[in-house]
């Protein structure tokens, strides 16, 4: 009876064993899936990248160029999304001064970004630009210099002065010592563009890159280079991220070839 017993029992083992292998394989696979697929810890296939969803402070004059930016870099890293806040430099201060939650920041001029050294990585310039003399389509008004702006009769509209465009677009014409006196100031330069390009201006002054996607509407009266301002785009994590490492890689990136070619073909200059 016990060796009957004990026949039984050594069965029974045997068969769990063997019904626990396939078990065993199969948890494997799936082990192996998920790693396929990637988690929050894993890199990203192509770049190495940590993988996060990243959110970017960046100046409104970046609105185009960091839309194409964000889908390459999206691309290059499987996993990763990059949503954008834009708005006008100052704006973008104040809510990293007010917790704002973000992972990066980008501005149109370092005395914004040196500002918020207390809360930022080190910046590193990653783009430039410069003025041009935004007018209507066809300039009716015949606008062909800065000293035209001083024109009582011309309806000019600036950049508000705390605004970077707003404190470049005085800086130049103080040096040439013209006094304007704008229709309104605006509190970014896509607002000072869409003023020139609903004819509710005759004219203003904007980024060369920001007339460019308005090609339709308005027309570009360039500035010379000796009359002219230069505006620096500084990049730098945010200290307070969630996501310090994705971060960094995303404002390492925009540095890189592939990042640079997208900014020079919208007309940036290299930093």
């Amino acid at each position: 009876m016990s060796l009957l017993l004990n026949r039984r029992r050594a069965a029974a083992v045997v068969l769990t064993a063997a019904l626990l292998v396939p078990l065993a394989a199969c948890g494997n696979d799936d082990s192996g899936t998920a790693k396929d697929k990637g988690t929050a810890g894993d890199s990203g296939a192509a770049s190495g990248a940590p993988q996060a969803d990243l959110t970017v402070l960046a100046a409104s004059s970046l609105t185009d160029v960091f839309k194409e930016a964000g889908a390459a870099y999206e691309a290059k890293n499987p996993g990763t999304g990059v949503t954008f806040s834009f708005a006008g430099s100052q704006e973008l201060a104040a809510q990293v001064k007010q917790g704002a939650p973000a992972d990066a920041l980008v501005t149109a001029d370092t005395k914004t970004m040196d500002g918020l050294s207390g809360d930022t990585g080190k910046p590193t310039v990653i783009a430039k630009n410069r003025l041009v003399i935004a007018t209507g389509e066809g300039n009716p008004e015949k606008v062909g210099n800065l000293e035209d702006l001083a024109d009582p009769k011309l309806k000019v509209v600036l950049a508000a002065p705390k605004v970077p465009v707003g404190r470049y677009s005085r800086q130049i014409l103080d040096a040439q010592r013209i006094e304007v006196k704008p229709v309104s100031e605006e509190p970014n330069v896509r607002a000072v563009l869409s003023k020139v390009e609903l004819g509710e201006a005759d004219a203003g002054l904007v980024y060369r890159t920001d007339a460019a996607t308005a090609t339709d509407k308005v027309d570009a009266i360039e500035i010379p280079d000796a009359e002219n301002a230069i505006a620096s785009y500084p990049a730098a994590t945010l200290k307070a991220s969630k996501h310090s490492e994705a971060a960094a890689a995303f404002v390492v990136w925009l540095s890189t070839p592939e990042a640079q070619k997208i900014f020079q073909a919208a007309g940036f200059q290299q930093p």
